[in-house]
């Protein structure tokens, strides 16, 4: 039989010696080299905890102490223990009491009578997988909610069945002008001006879990002074303490989108300008070169004449070609 090679530091709370010799012959049979250490009473297993709790992986805990017994043992084992795993081996065969165990935290419970070296190991093994388990999951919610709490973006989550907010970032809280309180008591249509619920409550009848990435767009939001905000929402559907919610991103584009339209009205003022302005050139520009036509048809013997007509033809050209590259750079089409 292929012995479990991985090192085990196991407490045993255990005052009979048969028990305990019995649990250690059961552990080396499955076990290389388990690191065992004994406590035969709860204060001695108390002492020990306090003193070198980071040393245990599993406790084995016997429910049968001098000093303490039953429910209440269990109950301050757990809360010593705090993440070691703590598996009851009793006498006891009275279900209820074995669910009642359980629910106070204990990683198993098992009968002495059906106790073998495969079940403790199997036993053993599973609770040790289940707090790792535990563990990531712990330290990944913890991750979320440094993440959420600390992003620089306002973010919120909200339950899907009531549209309550469940949760806020600082960033949030700040942006919108309310406490964390308030907010615990007000629904996503509280920060919606009046003319967009009916809007907001249509879309929400489409809302399906299906989508794994929604990006729903810009949509209006109202803080509390009154201000109605352009805000850009991304959002996700996430599982939030056993409740169907979603986390959102709200990226205020208020000033953002206010720019764009004042670019746009100043590009139609001087789409305007150009147009009216190269029709006041061009008025003057065409009688210029209608009357240098005129001169070129007369016959004049002075060449001075002759090239200073020219020089103006050129230079009225010129300026004609200016006109067009306004007209080209600013979209107007010039009627001749």
């Amino acid at each position: 039989m292929r012995k479990e090679k991985g090192i085990f530091n196991i407490l045993i709370v255990e005052d009979n010696p048969g028990d305990f010799a019995l649990i250690e012959d059961l552990l080396f049979e499955q076990m290389e080299t388990p690191v065992l250490r004994r406590a035969k009473s709860f204060q001695g297993a108390k002492d020990i905890l306090l003193n070198d709790s980071n040393l245990f992986d599993i406790i084995l805990l016997d429910l049968s102490l001098p000093d303490k017994g039953g429910l209440s043992l269990v109950k301050e084992m757990v809360e010593l223990s705090l993440n070691i795993p703590v598996i009851v081996l009793t006498g006891y065969a009275d279900p209820s009491f074995g669910i009642k165990a359980l629910s106070l935290g204990v990683s198993d419970y098992i009968l002495k009578d059906e106790l073998t070296a495969v079940s403790l190991y199997k036993s053993i093994i599973y609770s040790s997988e289940r707090k790792n388990v535990a563990m990531a999951l712990a330290e990944s919610e913890k991750q979320y909610s440094e993440l959420f709490h600390l992003s620089p973006q306002p973010m919120y989550v909200f339950e899907l069945e009531t549209l309550k907010f469940l949760d806020v970032n600082e960033a949030f809280m700040k942006h919108y002008g309310y406490t964390r309180d308030e907010f615990c008591m007000m629904d996503l249509k509280d920060i919606r001006p009046p003319e967009e619920i009916p809007v907001f409550e249509t879309g929400l009848l489409s809302d399906s879990p299906d989508q794994k990435n929604d990006n729903y767009g810009i949509f209006k939001h109202l803080k509390k002074n009154g201000e109605v905000i352009q805000v850009d929402i991304k959002s996700n559907f996430i599982n939030y303490k056993g409740k169907n919610a979603k986390v959102t991103i709200a990226t205020d584009v208020t000033e953002r989108l206010n720019y764009i339209k004042a670019i746009e009205a100043q590009n139609e003022k001087l789409k305007e300008i150009s147009w009216i302005q190269s029709h006041i050139i061009r008025a003057p520009l065409a009688r210029i070169m209608g009357l240098i036509e005129i001169f070129k048809g007369l016959e004049v013997d002075c060449e001075e004449k002759k090239q200073l007509l020219e020089y103006l033809l050129l230079s009225a050209n010129e300026l004609d070609d200016v006109i067009m590259n306004i007209t080209d750079l600013s979209g107007i089409t010039v009627m001749e």
